[in-house]
């Protein structure tokens, strides 16, 4: 299933007129780069949601604020080190959750200014009332492609002490 996500994503930046890529640099586009799927990285847990619900406003790299209500968190642990990451709402109505983070691997391995993950409650919520946090599903906000598009930066309180080999890598259209 995440390979065949991955194929489409692909598909959609080599030929979508939505794509974040610019048409003229989608010849030398050979898809993007991942981990493999590493079942390590894909967590079933608890969401701690927070008892206030407190708005965080979040430089994107345009320079504009944004807003984010401070939904809950989850606490996993990962390379034998406890962690934990905030879920974000844009909107306290809607069914999905935002979750950003930053890793060892940025600026490295992956893109610099971090991923993101979004949780849907119909795919991600579980019977048990849990979350599936898959770090094999980690992406690239578009601003990694292309500077017509504002992504909000990671706040601090999302950067991992950790390296998540999960997901998406850093993209170049220059690498073969």
């Amino acid at each position: 299933m995440i390979q065949e996500e991955r194929e489409h994503k692909d598909m959609f930046f080599l030929r979508d007129s939505n794509s974040p890529i610019a048409f003229e640099q989608r010849r030398l586009f050979k898809g993007l780069y991942y981990y493999p799927p590493n079942p390590d990285f894909r967590f079933v847990l608890e969401l701690h949601e927070h008892e206030e619900k407190k708005m965080l406003k979040i430089e994107d790299t345009k320079g504009n604020e944004r807003e984010f209500l401070r939904w809950g968190e989850f606490r996993f642990k990962a390379e034998g080190k406890d962690c934990t990451l905030q879920a974000y709402k844009g909107d306290p109505q809607e069914d999905r959750l935002f979750v950003p983070f930053r890793d060892k691997t940025s600026g490295n391995e992956t893109y610099g200014a971090g991923r993101y993950i979004d949780l849907d409650y119909r795919e991600h919520y579980t019977r048990e009332g849990k979350w599936i946090l898959d770090f094999n599903k980690a992406y690239n906000p578009w601003c990694a492609y292309s500077e017509h598009y504002a992504c909000p930066y990671i706040d601090p309180e999302n950067w991992l002490e950790v390296s998540i080999r999960a997901g998406e890598k850093d993209y170049s259209a220059k690498k073969e």
